[in-house]
C-alpha cells in the first residue's frame, strides 16, 4: 500500500455506500419516500453480491473486480437503458478516489457496461463480466424473483389479484432465454433449478385456487 492510498477511503465501504445512497434516491423518486416498505433495488444488489462472490470463488474470477462491479452495477439505474454506460463512467471517476487497485478499474467498468439485458446472443469474453452478468440474471429467476417482484409491487402500492399474479408470472418466456444465456457452469445449473421452482410455484398456486387438489386433477 502506497502512502497516497493510506489516505484514501476503503473502496469496499465507499462503493457499498455509494450504491446504498443511489437506492435511497431511486426510492424517493419511485415511491416518494427514502424508506419504502420494500427497497427492491437494495434487496436486488445484496442478492447479486451474495451470488457473485460465490461464483467468483467457484470459477476463480478476480474477487476484487467482481465485488466492485457488483456494488456499482446499478448505481446509475435512474438513467434507464443507459445505466450500464453511466455506471461504468461513475466507476471510472469514483474508484480512483479510493484505495481500489488502479489496474483493475477498467475491468470493473467493462463488467458494468456489459451487464445489460435478460439474455445474450453472444457470450461475454472476460470471466469477471460473465460472473456479474450471471449473478445479476440469477436474481431474476426462481423464488428470489417471485418475492422481489411482489415486494416491488407492494412498495408501489399496486392493487393486484392472485389470478393476475399467476397470469403475469406465466408470461415469462424470456426466462428460458436467460437460462440459456448464462456463462458459468454453477450459474447454469442453479438457473435450471430456479426456473423449474418458479414454474412449479405458480402451477401449485393455480391448483389450489382451482381446488384441483381436492379431486387429484
Amino acid at each position: 500500500m502506497t502512502e497516497a492510498s493510506k489516505n484514501q477511503p476503503s473502496w469496499r465501504a465507499a462503493a457499498r455506500e455509494a450504491m446504498q445512497q443511489a437506492t435511497v434516491a431511486e426510492a424517493e423518486r419511485r415511491f416518494g419516500t427514502a424508506h419504502p416498505l420494500y427497497n427492491y433495488r437494495w434487496e436486488h444488489v445484496i442478492a447479486v453480491h451474495t451470488l457473485a462472490m460465490k461464483l467468483a470463488e467457484l470459477t476463480g474470477a478476480d474477487e476484487e473486480i467482481v465485488e466492485a462491479a457488483v456494488w456499482l452495477h446499478d448505481v446509475a439505474k435512474d438513467e434507464g437503458d443507459d445505466h450500464p454506460q453511466e455506471g461504468a463512467a461513475f466507476a471510472r471517476d469514483f474508484l480512483p478516489e479510493t484505495d481500489f487497485p488502479p489496474e483493475k478499474i477498467e475491468p470493473v467498468a467493462e463488467a458494468i457496461e456489459q451487464h445489460m439485458g435478460l439474455w445474450r446472443d453472444e457470450p461475454l469474453e472476460t470471466l469477471e463480466s460473465q460472473v456479474l452478468w450471471d449473478a445479476d440474471k440469477l436474481t431474476k429467476l426462481g423464488l428470489t424473483a417471485a418475492f422481489q417482484w411482489l415486494g416491488r409491487r407492494f412498495a408501489k402500492g399496486q392493487t393486484l389479484t392472485t389470478r393476475a399474479l399467476i397470469d403475469t408470472a406465466e408470461d415469462t418466456e424470456w426466462q428460458s432465454k436467460t437460462v440459456e444465456s448464462l456463462h458459468t457452469d454453477p450459474a447454469r445449473r442453479a438457473a435450471a433449478r430456479r426456473l423449474a421452482t418458479f414454474n412449479k410455484l405458480w402451477a401449485e398456486l393455480e391448483t389450489e385456487l382451482d381446488g384441483a387438489d381436492l379431486t387429484g386433477d
